[in-house]
């Protein structure tokens, strides 16, 4: 019984450190885009994430990082220009985080530049959707 598990074992470490490998070579790619900018690597994946009007928790959840995390991070969009918080609807407790005019701007910019010789445009379109639905199968979101 030990023989079969081991070879199960040795892919999950395989993929695992191939999964690892490529969210690094992202978040290079990330930093270097992010500089031409002048904003740091997170302050640059805040903008990617804030395609919409959202709230700090869920810009956070789409960072993968503590709200206080995401917190800071907005401070220092806001204090550039690039994001404005606006009273929530529904919950006074909470503010919807928005892009100003100048953060969609500089967001646009953004995403452009991570498209170039990003490690994910080595794939074809079709590897992208196969590779984008299997994540989404491996991480319970599908």
């Amino acid at each position: 019984m030990e023989a079969q598990a081991e070879p199960h074992a040795l892919a999950e470490q395989e993929i695992c450190g191939l999964v690892k490998g490529l969210a690094t070579q992202l978040e290079v790619h990330v930093r270097e885009r992010a500089v031409n900018l002048d904003l740091t690597a997170p302050q640059a994946t805040a903008l990617r994430e804030l395609a919409g009007p959202m709230t700090m928790r869920d810009l956070a959840d789409r960072m993968s990082c503590e709200p206080s995390n995401a917190t800071f991070i907005v401070d220092r969009l806001e204090r550039l220009g690039l994001v404005e918080r606006r009273p929530h609807p529904t919950d006074r407790r909470a503010k919807i985080l928005a892009l100003t005019p100048q953060g969609t701007d500089v967001r646009a910019r953004l995403l452009a530049m991570l498209t170039e010789n990003s490690p994910v445009t080595r794939l074809t379109q079709e590897e992208q959707r196969t590779l984008r639905e299997l994540l989404l199968r491996a991480t319970g979101r599908a």
